[in-house]
């Protein structure tokens, strides 16, 4: 256990997925890491806890495309190292209206990087997925190979189990209050709420939702990154019918694209339920947070209702979570140096917007090459700058409507 005063290569703050890979990217490369967590381990406040989480390639956005990729391997690449699996392959089905801008943007992306794919029309869908899907017939349908499932828990504990076997220390219940720059010998001070303090060369900070507060905090920097308070909603599959949605068969991870737009998944963690889902939330302080009672459903319902065939019983889920978004106004992550008097010694990753699970793999390689070397290999790191918001507070310019409701 680390010790108040002891010293390290680096100091991960934050042991969501972000962090937890981070810290088994930056061990497995030698260097002395410390993981700090303001709550205990695994716990259920933030965004990085639950029953599953899409993995998908389709992005209306080209450049997530070759992080996605990078992240699958990489996913691999962890499994084989723990000894059991955490990613479920499916494939995947994007639907919406033909005139959709993002979903045009999404074909565009696949036919771009050669992505094997294949756009149906209503008839074609419904044999193709033996009536399970019912499309308007101004709607098309896009499917792919490269769908599937994560399980998050089991994810961040993969992570953390690896940095531990790599050396990395963990200590939980360490609420992170300030990093200050250490101007006599250089490197950082990282102070917590029970007052003890860590050295480290270089820091990474992977807070989630307390994104903002923190480098608000450490820096004045104010970033535009908005909790959001989201639902997640499991229904029941009719009768005679849960064979033909469970994970491993060949009904697809999904999203409907228009208002709102709507994601789901296999059945997997709970037997004879799917996940369906609307992608958005309620604005929060993540420090007060209202812990429901959720969205209103009945966009929902009718969409599990008329999409799914009647097979689904569109009453009302039967189970629901509640999970954080951080979202910025473009829906693109934050990756990138600190700045100021930090210079290049603290990196933040932060604003994943509902969609940066699938990537972790991927984003905790970047964060350790910046932190280690300065620079990211093999990645257009523009998209990411936290000095976009000084240019346009909207963020990066896009011509699609944002996702989140």
């Amino acid at each position: 256990m680390a010790v108040s005063g002891e010293e390290f290569d680096v100091i991960v703050v934050g042991a969501g997925v972000m962090g937890s890979s981070t810290a088994y990217q930056v061990s497995k490369r030698g260097h002395k890491v410390l993981l700090l967590e303001q709550f205990d381990f695994l716990h259920q406040r933030g965004s990085s806890h639950g029953e599953s989480r899409t993995i998908r390639s389709t992005y209306p956005e080209e450049y997530y495309y070759p992080m996605v990729m990078e992240s699958y391997k990489l996913w691999e690449e962890a499994e084989s190292h723990i000894g059991y699996k955490v990613y479920f392959k499916a494939q995947q089905f994007d639907m919406g209206s033909s005139d959709n801008k993002c979903l045009r943007e999404v074909i565009a992306t696949c036919q771009k990087h050669s992505v094997p794919h294949e756009i149906l029309d209503r008839q074609q869908v419904s044999d193709k997925f033996s009536g399970r899907f019912d499309i308007p017939d101004n709607w098309v349908g896009l499917c792919t190979g490269d769908g599937g499932v994560i399980k998050p828990t089991k994810a961040v504990s993969m992570f953390q189990t690896l940095a531990i076997q790599n050396g990395t220390v963990l200590r939980d219940y360490m609420e992170v209050k300030d990093i200050r720059k250490d101007g006599v010998k250089g490197g950082v001070w990282v102070y917590t709420s029970n007052g003890e303090k860590f050295w480290g060369k270089k820091c990474v900070v992977t807070v989630g939702a307390w994104t903002t507060k923190l480098v608000k905090t450490v820096s004045g920097i104010d970033l535009p990154i908005q909790p959001l308070e989201t639902m997640v909603c499991y229904w029941r599959i009719k009768e005679g019918h849960e064979d033909k949605y469970a994970i491993g068969g060949d009904f697809p991870t999904f999203a409907s694209y228009g208002e709102p737009y709507i994601y789901g998944t296999p059945s997997l963690e709970f037997p004879g339920l799917i996940k369906v889902a609307v992608h958005g939330g309620y604005p929060c302080d993540p420090d007060k947070r209202p812990w429901g009672p959720g969205m209103a459903l009945g966009n929902l319902k009718q969409w599990v209702e008329e999409r799914l065939s009647s097979l689904v019983d569109s009453g009302g889920p039967v189970a629901t979570q509640l999970c954080m978004y951080s979202m910025t106004p473009d829906e693109d992550y934050v990756i990138d140096f600190l700045g100021g008097e930090f210079g290049k010694d603290v990196v933040v990753g932060g604003g994943f917007s509902g969609h940066g699970f699938k990537m972790s793999p991927v984003v905790g390689r970047i964060l350790t090459d910046l932190v280690l070397t300065g620079e990211a290999k093999g990645v257009e790191l523009k998209h990411f700058r936290i000095g976009r918001f000084e240019e346009n507070p909207k963020g990066n310019f896009k011509e699609f409507l944002h996702h989140v409701m």
